[in-house]
């Protein structure tokens, strides 16, 4: 699904991402887990086409180096990201928003038939219809940010999914839905990816997670199985520090 080959990556002259690779198959769950500053933030923002990094190296999506494309080309073609701080659009609501996005996706598409799969969608989330004609992000907790998130990611369906630091700050039951919407698709599509980028091991609790990367300092220092973010949570990132000065 996704192959990265020796990525690297500057901004103002400054390199932050050193020489990365690394592989999402289909249908898995990868995470990518390292401290702050180590360049797990950029690393998603490269993959989704941010203009605003120098960029070397190759982003192969079902084998095709998308490097080159910009970031509405590769939404088209399958990959979602969900952002850390997500952004307010005040005077456009949630459901003409969600309207734009499905048929920037899928075609034009009538609108009876959108309005009753965003209702069933919502309330998988347990969103009210209210929430719907709300003004995107404007004056949004955090989990109803995160719950729009989730809401976008059930309309697309997108062939990769990239959640960066989806469960910062999020509360017990935030965490929970986000876990379920992963859950819930995953088990819809079998052939669905996930790339996951976190510092804690906690939302890797409650997901069958496949392989887990360390990047610090721009580099993968580390790659394992799920076990290796319970050695992390135990340990913390200071012996993987120690052991690649």
């Amino acid at each position: 699904m996704l192959k990265i080959e020796n990525l690297k990556v500057k901004v103002d002259d400054k390199e932050i991402l050193k020489g990365v690779d690394l592989d999402v198959d289909k249908g898995q769950i990868v995470a990518i887990m390292g401290p702050n500053g180590s360049g797990k933030s950029t690393l998603s923002s490269v993959i989704m086409g941010s203009p605003s990094y120098d960029v070397e190296g190759k982003i192969l999506f079902e084998g095709e180096n998308i490097l080159d494309l910009e970031p509405d080309e590769r939404s088209r073609k399958g990959i979602f990201l969900s952002f850390q701080y997500p952004v307010s659009i005040p005077g456009v609501t949630v459901s003409s928003f969600l309207k734009a996005v499905v048929e920037a996706h899928r075609g034009k598409v009538s609108f009876s038939d959108f309005i009753k799969e965003l209702k069933e969608k919502a309330k998988l989330l347990d969103i009210p219809e209210s929430f719907l004609s709300r003004f995107v992000n404007v004056n949004f907790s955090g989990g109803e940010k995160k719950r729009l998130e989730m809401l976008q990611l059930l309309m697309i369906q997108p062939k990769l999914a990239i959640l960066d630091e989806t469960d910062s700050g999020l509360d017990i039951d935030a965490l929970n839905l986000v876990a379920k919407t992963i859950n819930f698709l995953k088990e819809k599509n079998k052939d669905m990816s996930f790339l996951i980028i976190t510092h804690y091991n906690r939302i890797l609790k409650l997901l069958d997670v496949d392989k887990i990367y360390v990047l610090l300092n721009g580099k993968i220092v580390k790659e394992g199985d799920k076990t290796l973010s319970e050695i992390l949570e135990e340990k913390g990132y200071d012996w993987l520090k120690e052991k690649n000065n």
